[in-house]
């Protein structure tokens, strides 16, 4: 059995999963732990030769960003290897893929000359935007007035095409007087944990489920209470994909999942995806959870017996038990599940 998949409009290319921080709610477990495998140029040419003929503008323009439109190059933290991602930015502006901008946790905003020559050089390569994100968890990692100095001088270097991820954290850590770095526990303590659970956008999945559960912030609940939950967002879907540095396809925010080879896009768009080959796939693009963790119970998985935060809490445990055996192609990359307890 063969499924299609939309050709992807929008999506974030990896460049590799290695960072400088290991955040708490990571989607896709980046830490500084990963091995040093960037993607090869080789494998950059090809990922975005394919993306190229699908990739589409912001609704404002090619030289405008939107979070859902274009191509924005990620990680991990891209700026950890800036001479490639310079190379990145000037192979995909020459193959014309529009509304190019980067995401960045600016840990590398150390000093105002070095941050505009960064962001300078960037823009003369093509790139129209930067994407700066700001929550409690980067905190811990990166001193709150890198960000705020990347984020003035961004403004200055791309103008409106500068966006903060989330805002209102930034306000927050403004009015809190916070100009270093901040450990979660301290900061929960501060907001009045429940208020943060009730009031931060984050996804319950990847490595939150398990960075977060010692907060006790999160209701848990039997497996069964998210079989007839629907994936928020939907699982199969064209904008917001990622493609990574082994050449997976990477559905949405569902880390540790490959649709195919990425570098072979019109192959995977044309022929779809072999289901009888990728049976973990098969079960979650039905939706049928039920399915899947009865397919991991025969294997030898335990539900677990505190229970689940989320439907992606139970997928990513059940995963984490079923690529152990190494037999299943669409559970990649393989290290992914081997740092979601890291940090």
């Amino acid at each position: 059995m063969r499924v299609r998949i939309p050709a992807p409009i929008s999506g974030g290319l990896i460049l590799s999963y290695r960072c400088s921080a290991s955040c708490r709610h990571c989607m896709y477990a980046c830490s500084p732990s990963w091995p040093d495998d960037w993607i090869s140029e080789e494998d950059l040419s090809a990922t975005l030769r394919a993306l190229s003929g699908t990739i589409q503008p912001s609704p404002w323009g090619a030289d405008t960003m939107s979070l859902n439109h274009g191509l924005h190059f990620t990680g991990g933290e891209p700026f950890l290897n800036f001479e490639l991602l310079c190379l990145a930015v000037r192979m995909a502006k020459e193959m014309r893929i529009p509304s190019l901008f980067v995401e960045t946790n600016c840990f590398w905003a150390r000093n105002d000359q070095q941050t505009r020559e960064k962001l300078e050089l960037l823009r003369e390569c093509g790139l129209v935007g930067i994407l700066i994100s700001i929550n409690p968890f980067y905190l811990e990692y990166v001193p709150f007035q890198r960000s705020e100095r990347a984020i003035r001088i961004a403004r200055e270097v791309f103008g409106l095409n500068v966006a903060v991820y989330q805002q209102e954290h930034f306000r927050r850590f403004k009015q809190m007087g916070v100009r270093d770095r901040l450990p979660i526990p301290e900061f929960l303590k501060l907001e009045e944990g429940r208020e943060f659970a009730r009031n931060t956008e984050f996804f319950l999945n990847g490595r939150a489920p398990y960075g977060m559960e010692a907060f006790d912030l999160f209701p848990k609940y039997p497996a069964g209470r998210f079989f007839s939950t629907p994936c928020t967002p939907a699982f199969i879907r064209s904008w917001h994909n990622h493609y990574d540095n082994y050449g997976n396809f990477v559905p949405g925010y569902c880390g540790g999942l490959s649709l195919g080879d990425c570098r072979r896009l019109e192959v995977l768009l044309d022929r779809g995806i072999d289901l009888d080959a990728r049976p973990v796939l098969s079960y979650i693009i039905a939706d049928n959870f039920a399915g899947l963790l009865a397919f991991a119970e025969e294997r030898g998985y335990r539900q677990r017996s505190s229970g689940y935060l989320s439907k992606c809490h139970m997928c990513a445990d059940i995963r984490k038990f079923l690529v152990r055996g190494g037999e299943f192609p669409e559970l990649e990359p393989a290290e992914f599940y081997d740092q979601l307890e890291a940090g």
